[in-house]
């Protein structure tokens, strides 16, 4: 019989790769669009549609766990996760059927209850929903799979940004709008979703050589793990500006700095990676600097957004 030492060894090993596999902190990125909307909502009339806010948040976190199990799926028929991620789920579960399931019941869920809230707001909402389902299955789905071709952050801006953000604006809205908010979804969404991205850009850090080995391209992998770090404070630099630009216009009130929450965050991303880009073991957990920074910024923005709706 095996130690029982050993025995729990392995379970809290296994309990590990789970709670690595299962990326709960990553879920923040689904919200985000409808907290920003939610923010600018109460900022503009004092008032919110808290089921609407509500469901939105449940369903976005149904899809995005969709997407991430096909994700883990399709890098599977690649091999690219085959050695390098033991916390692949399809790894953990060694039957890549299951997962099949799971991924789809989340799929299904998701715009069961979209359906449900476009039936409450606009029906609209289920196009853009779909469009970013679209957008986050070309990412890696065959024969797309536009991720190894390099254009993963590009797509992931387009899904979390303005589309998600126009969604969200209309599924808040009090009275139902007729027409997309495009926008205000632009002016809302563009900052906020360059900080999603970048948590999308930093994951290939550590993982250069077995993307190159397997054909993925990612923009890590082209220019470089030294090129590539050095983009990332002038990445920081561009979702501020553009979260800060409508307050220089008096478009938003003053609060809106509270974005800035995200910058220590971002300082310590920069410099990890500008010592260590090169090191795949010490900068292993890069992307839960971003994802640090992506949540601190938006949350900030939100209340930002949300303060001068309490004194209405």
């Amino acid at each position: 019989m095996p130690e029982p030492q050993a025995v729990a060894s392995r379970y809290a090993e296994r309990k590990q790769l789970w709670k690595a596999a299962i990326k709960w902190p990553m879920y923040s990125v689904a919200a985000m669009p409808v907290l920003l909307a939610a923010g600018w909502h109460f900022g503009g009339s004092g008032a919110l549609r808290w089921s609407q806010l509500l469901g939105f948040l449940v369903a976005a976190v149904l899809l995005l766990l969709w997407e991430n199990l096909s994700n883990d799926l399709f890098d599977a028929e690649t091999g690219v996760d085959a050695t390098g991620k033991p916390h692949s789920v399809v790894n953990l579960m060694g039957r890549s059927d299951r997962v099949v399931q799971f991924s789809l019941a989340s799929l299904g869920l998701g715009l069961a209850l979209m359906i449900a809230l476009a039936w409450f707001s606009s029906a609209a909402v289920f196009g853009l929903v779909l469009l970013c389902c679209g957008l986050g299955y070309v990412y890696q789905g065959p024969p797309f799979r536009l991720g190894y071709r390099g254009l993963g952050e590009p797509l992931c801006w387009l899904a979390f940004g303005p589309c998600a953000t126009a969604a969200a604006l209309l599924v808040l809205h009090p009275q139902g709008a007729a027409v997309v908010p495009w926008s205000t979804a632009w002016l809302l969404g563009a900052g906020p979703a360059l900080a999603t991205t970048l948590v999308l850009f930093c994951s290939h850090f550590h993982q250069v050589a077995e993307d190159a080995a397997h054909g993925k391209r990612s923009p890590v992998v082209r220019l470089g793990t030294r090129r590539a770090a050095g983009l990332v404070p002038w990445w920081v630099a561009a979702t501020l500006a553009l979260e800060w630009m409508p307050l220089l216009f008096g478009v938003w009130p003053p609060a809106v700095l509270l974005s800035g929450l995200g910058l220590p965050a971002a300082l310590q991303l920069i410099r990890l990676l500008q010592r260590h880009h090169d090191q795949p073991d010490r900068i292993s957990g890069s992307k839960f600097l971003a994802l640090r920074f992506q949540l601190f910024n938006g949350l900030g923005l939100m209340l930002g957004l949300a303060l001068p709706g309490l004194y209405r």
